[in-house]
């Protein structure tokens, strides 16, 4: 007499952090007497929590991250430039001493706020003249990247910048033709000057376009070349003190890529992340990029990381 095949029973669990945990049973023959009929595998579902909550901490930790490296550089540019208008002097020159004290206060390293005082000297930490280098590419969905670094070694720089692009899925390639390079002048806030009373001066003294930001700081633009003397002639006409000063990359409006996507506008942040900290030389960087779809938080999140 033939005596019917039975099966026992193991269990596999094959584990997915968002989805759960899935168990397959598996059998396998037995001499033991067993039922005529049995199913080969079936699966039971144990649910967890959808919720990952390591994405949270990472997306939190990078907002954390581009409003600090945002506020550094911001601290940065205004004390280069409260050393290159005034002086390297702090005992000599009140307005750096304020910026370097406020930048204390922000837990700013002691490094890169001499670093920046002696760039607003054209010169490094070692005393070696610094010199302005400017890198273009595209990056995927064909964003335009404008990349502007002050270094002391050209050669080292450039090669770093273009491997970083590299690594990011672009690639170093002419793009400033998407561009318009700009004058930009931003004074401190003074109570009863605005937009309307900054006009015809700011106008008056070459300037080709006028602002007020968010913290009522008037911010006037003009040609590149011109950017000194109109700072110069805004501030004496108004009585304001020049905070910034700076030569950028506009993006012409016919010219702008949309970011299609939450995901795209998120490696465009991680690959400026990655270029200010993996290069220190780095000053600014431009993007011919337009919200499209994006929500206003990504939006703002991607602009607080652009020149």
């Amino acid at each position: 007499m033939i005596k019917p095949l039975s099966f026992s029973t193991t269990y596999t669990t094959i584990m997915s952090p968002s989805r759960g945990i899935t168990v397959l049973r598996s059998f396998a023959r037995s001499s033991t007497p067993a039922p005529t009929s049995c199913r080969a595998f079936s699966a039971t579902t144990i649910p967890l929590s959808g919720h990952n909550r390591w994405s949270k901490i990472k997306h939190d930790k990078g907002k954390a991250d581009a409003l600090k490296n945002r506020q550094r550089s911001i601290f940065a540019q205004e004390i280069a430039t409260a050393s290159k208008l005034f002086g390297p002097d702090i005992n000599a020159n009140p307005k750096l001493a304020d910026l370097v004290t406020k930048a204390k206060k922000e837990a700013f390293p002691k490094a890169s706020i001499e670093a920046a005082i002696a760039r607003g000297q054209g010169k490094s930490l070692t005393g070696a003249s610094l010199e302005r280098l400017t890198v273009e590419g595209i990056l995927p969905n064909n964003v335009a990247v404008i990349v502007e670094c002050e270094t002391d070694s050209k050669l080292r720089t450039l090669a770093n910048i273009k491997l970083i692009i590299k690594d990011n899925g672009g690639t170093a390639t002419p793009s400033s033709y998407l561009f318009e390079k700009k004058g930009r002048i931003v004074f401190d806030k003074k109570d009863g000057v605005g937009l309307d009373e900054a006009m015809d001066p700011a106008l008056e003294a070459g300037a080709t376009d006028i602002d007020v930001l968010e913290d009522d700081c008037v911010v006037v633009f003009t040609a590149p070349e011109e950017t000194t003397a109109v700072g110069e002639a805004v501030s004496s006409a108004l009585g304001l003190s020049i905070k910034t000063s700076d030569i950028f990359w506009d993006p012409n409006e016919d010219t702008k890529t949309v970011v299609p996507s939450e995901d795209a506008a998120q490696d465009l942040a991680v690959f400026m992340d990655n270029m200010f900290e993996s290069e220190s030389t780095v000053q600014a960087i431009s993007m011919n990029v337009a919200q499209g779809s994006l929500s206003g938080e990504s939006w703002k999140e991607l602009q607080a990381r652009l020149s």
